[in-house]
């Protein structure tokens, strides 16, 4: 009976053992689970003034080139971001490295093609960023930067009276990009006929509502650019096909679409567009497919970064043809 109770209170010890293990480990994950609350993190004090987001200005060989970097942190102490050139799409940064005041992270090439590695150094300089962009072919290029603004919106939004931005005729108050134009006015509508320059408005706008009307050819890919700075994607997308930041109703490279809510190719479709700040609401053929939704930072192709101020509508030519018949401007008061 001795030996029977002995054994009883042994296995009742390693099963109270067991318990107050469990209640520890379960403490210890509880701990573990608020010491990872990405909430209470603590940005580490060397990288202070290099988080965030920066509007970047590069000297190609005299011509200023927009260019946008976001630094971020992830976990503890390791530095992470997203970089646009001034072509292409926004291009995740995997690692940026930080030491003595210096960061410098690398990406691979996308439309420029070739081998290797792009490679920005850069550091501080008094609210700004200064450092050179070497290319994956050996070109080194000075930059600059500065944080980009917020552009938070308070109270209800104010519209003023429409503008009608293509009057039907000819291309009174736009101009094209460079020399090789191929934007005409035939019967009514306005046509690119083929790759060649870009379209801008002459006016600036602010917040505003777009209403644009537009059909392009299959295989098409064009855009509007808001401001000048952000692209939504015109492009010919199988209506199958997974919704993409890189496809019909995408913020290039940026926000994916809800659903791939075009008519398709040689039909005529229609934007309606809101831009308020950086908030941003995209209406496709009558079905929102991005509902106020941050665009972060400038898009590829962009004219400038300086996203503080206003910018022009202007309509990308220098990839394949499309046509116009409707682009009404409202603009906020």
């Amino acid at each position: 009976m001795l030996k029977q109770y002995v054994g009883y209170s042994a296995l009742m010890c390693l099963l109270t053992a067991g318990v107050v293990s469990c209640n520890n480990g379960t403490t210890e994950q509880k701990q573990e689970e608020e010491i990872h609350n990405a909430a209470t993190q603590v940005v580490p004090e060397e990288a202070e003034g290099l988080i965030g987001r920066w509007d970047i200005t590069v000297d190609k060989d005299g011509k200023a080139a927009p260019s946008w970097l976001e630094v971020k942190l992830s976990g503890f102490n390791v530095l992470v971001g997203s970089f646009v050139a001034d072509a292409g799409s926004a291009r995740p940064v995997s690692h940026i490295q930080l030491k003595d005041g210096k960061f410098s992270f690398q990406i691979p090439p996308q439309w420029e093609g070739g081998d290797g590695f792009f490679t920005i150094e850069g550091e501080l300089a008094g609210d700004g960023i200064k450092g050179t962009i070497t290319t994956n072919k050996g070109n080194k290029f000075d930059f600059t930067g500065v944080k980009a603004p917020y552009l938070v919106r308070t109270g209800e939004a104010q519209w003023g009276e429409p503008i009608e931005l293509f009057n039907g005729t000819d291309l009174t108050s736009w101009n094209a990009s460079g020399d090789n134009s191929q934007w005409v006015v035939e019967e009514g509508i306005l046509i690119n006929k083929e790759t060649g320059a870009n379209l801008i408005s002459e006016q600036k706008f602010d917040d505003f509502k777009l209403i644009a009307e537009f059909r392009y050819k299959e295989g098409a890919n064009s855009g509007i650019y808001l401001r000048g700075r952000y692209e939504v994607q015109i492009e010919d997308s199988p209506k199958d096909r997974h919704p993409g930041s890189l496809y019909f109703g995408g913020v290039y490279g940026f926000l994916s679409p809800s659903e791939m809510a075009t008519l398709g190719p040689n039909e005529w479709n229609k934007y309606e567009i809101t831009l308020r700040g950086r908030m941003v609401t995209i209406v496709a053929n009558g079905r929102t497919i991005i509902s106020n939704q941050e665009i972060p930072g400038i898009t590829g192709g962009a004219l400038d970064s300086r996203e503080g101020e206003p910018g022009p509508i202007y309509l990308q030519g220098d990839h394949t043809g499309v046509e116009f018949r409707k682009i009404t401007v409202i603009p906020g008061k």
